[in-house]
């Protein structure tokens, strides 16, 4: 065996997550329109075959946080439920720990949780307490370790006034950090959360972040996070991968990922009185009432000399530079590739 190859194959060892090439192709039914056409369509059904996953690989170190994004349809939760043993792909290798998901699945669940942001793990017409200690019983947690483990989570997730509720009378908001506890009640080496944040308020949000955050800190859990909300991924994650149309687009850091395509910035300020600015070089200069906006290109203009030029030209109130939002960000880049 060389040198090269000897390494490869230390670093998919030394991986907690290790996918090689893997594929997975769904069988999809055609309805034919009109009547006549579902008739034949019931005795000779019409197959397509739609491509999810295609030669896809990455490695996951323990305790990477890492942001797995794409489009709706790109192959992210298909991914998700081949590493937690749900659906078993057509080909490749993954490995989690050690252990192949699908295979060796009662011993995998007990090792990882999961989140998903449209479904729930609880019972909805029991108080949050008894689906906890369900829990307990299925993953056969000590009863000390639960009694740990479930005073650590509702502290650090404010659950004490919710655990004796029913989950259907609960908030959005509530139930989320239900669920997260859930999730992590036995303790998990790997946490896989899909769209966790979906539909909750902004304080909702930050305190999740914060928890798993916290958790990550801890504890060294490995999270692999699918999500189309940006600030999650800035938020949590260190690495992100960007997925489309069943294959790898992009895998690393996400900052040099986002300049390529924050190339606007958006200057806002304020005067005390009536004044005129000009900005030679800017793309557009609007003016409202006593509140300029000026947008530019830093490439073309630099920052420092519009910030000059602004307030040479009166007494500034209030005054802010930003650059284009997030989201717009990832949808330039999507655009761009086709997505």
């Amino acid at each position: 065996m060389g040198k090269l190859a000897a390494l490869d194959k230390e670093a998919a060892y030394m991986a907690y997550i290790h996918v090689d090439q893997l594929d997975k192709t769904y069988r999809i039914s055609q309805r034919s329109k009109g009547a006549l056409g579902a008739i034949k369509g019931f005795f000779r059904p019409n197959y397509t075959q739609v491509e999810a996953l295609s030669q896809v690989s990455f490695d996951i170190a323990p305790g990477e946080v890492v942001g797995y994004i794409g489009p709706n349809g790109a192959g992210k939760s298909t991914t998700v439920k081949i590493l937690s043993g749900i659906l078993v792909p057509d080909g490749g290798t993954v490995t989690v720990d050690g252990r192949i998901p699908w295979k060796q699945r009662r011993t995998h669940v007990s090792h990882i949780g999961v989140v998903f942001g449209q479904r729930t793990q609880l019972w909805w017409d029991v108080p949050v307490i008894d689906s906890y200690e369900l829990l307990r019983d299925i993953y056969r947690v000590p009863q000390a370790e639960f009694r740990r483990r479930l005073e650590e989570m509702t502290e650090a997730l404010d659950l004490a006034a919710v655990l004796h509720t029913p989950l259907r009378q609960l908030s959005l908001g509530q139930r989320m950090r239900c669920e997260l506890a859930a999730s992590l009640l036995h303790s998990p080496r790997l946490l896989f959360l899909d769209e966790p944040t979906i539909g909750l308020d902004a304080v909702s949000k930050l305190a999740v972040r914060d928890f798993l955050a916290g958790e990550r800190e801890r504890h060294g859990t490995t999270i692999m996070l699918t999500t189309h909300d940006m600030e999650d991924i800035t938020s949590l994650c260190s690495r992100v991968m960007v997925l489309g149309h069943g294959k790898k687009l992009y895998d690393g850091a996400l900052d040099p990922l986002l300049a390529r395509y924050n190339t606007q910035r958006t200057l806002t300020v304020e005067y005390e009185q009536e004044t005129q600015l000009d900005v030679p070089g800017a793309e557009r200069c609007q003016k409202e009432g006593l509140t300029y906006r000026v947008v530019f290109r830093p490439d073309q203009v630099d920052t420092a000399r519009v910030l000059e030029l602004a307030q040479r030209a009166g007494h500034v109130h209030d005054l802010s530079v930003q650059g284009i939002p997030l989201d717009e960000m990832v949808a330039a880049l999507y655009k761009e590739m086709a997505l």
